[in-house]
C-alpha cells in the first residue's frame, strides 16, 4: 500500500499532535523538562493566561504525560505540582530535536540562548536517527523507507 492509498485517520503523528502539537503545550513541556513544577511558575515563565494554562495542564495530565503531586507550604492549603511521567520524559528526544533544528535555523546570529550538554564530557547533545538494531546511523531520509504497518487501512 502506497502512502496516498493509506487512510490517515489513525495516524500516530496526527494523534501525537492532537495531544502536544499546540504551541503552549510544547512550551509547558519545555519548562517541565527544565524543572518547572508549579502553576504560577509556568504561567509567569511561559506567559499565558490562567485559563489556557489550566486547559493545557489538564490535557497533559489526562494524557498521562504529566502527573499531579500534592504539596503544602506551611500555613497554606494543599496545592499540586506538575511532574513529567515516564511517558512525558519519552518526549525529551523530540524536544532536543526541535531545539537542534531551531538552533540551526532560527537562533540569533550570536547563537542559541541555551545549550544542552552531556553531563560527563560537556559536549552539546544532538539527535540522530539510527536503525532499531543500532548498527547503522546516523541515517538520512534517503536511507529509509515507509511501509504499511499492522493497523494500516486503505483510504478507499
Amino acid at each position: 500500500m502506497m502512502w496516498l492509498e493509506t487512510n490517515t485517520e489513525n495516524c500516530t503523528v496526527q494523534r501525537t499532535l492532537d495531544l502536544i502539537g499546540e504551541k503552549w503545550s510544547l512550551l509547558v513541556l519545555r519548562d517541565a523538562m527544565n524543572g518547572v513544577r508549579r502553576f504560577d511558575d509556568f504561567r509567569r515563565h511561559v506567559g499565558l493566561s490562567e485559563a489556557v494554562l489550566a486547559d493545557r495542564l489538564r490535557t497533559l495530565v489526562g494524557a498521562g504525560i504529566l502527573e499531579t503531586v500534592p504539596y503544602r507550604e506551611p500555613g497554606r492549603r494543599t496545592r499540586h505540582e506538575y511532574r513529567l511521567t515516564r511517558k512525558g520524559w519519552d518526549l525529551w528526544p523530540v524536544m532536543i530535536a526541535l531545539k537542534q533544528w531551531g538552533d540551526h535555523y532560527t537562533a540569533d546570529p550570536e547563537g542559541p540562548p541555551l545549550e544542552v550538554r552531556h553531563r560527563d564530557c560537556g559536549e552539546p547533545l544532538e539527535t540522530v536517527v539510527v536503525c532499531g538494531e543500532g548498527r547503522h546511523g546516523p541515517l538520512t531520509p534517503w536511507q529509509a523507507y515507509t511501509q504499511a504497518g499492522a493497523s494500516a487501512h486503505s483510504a478507499t
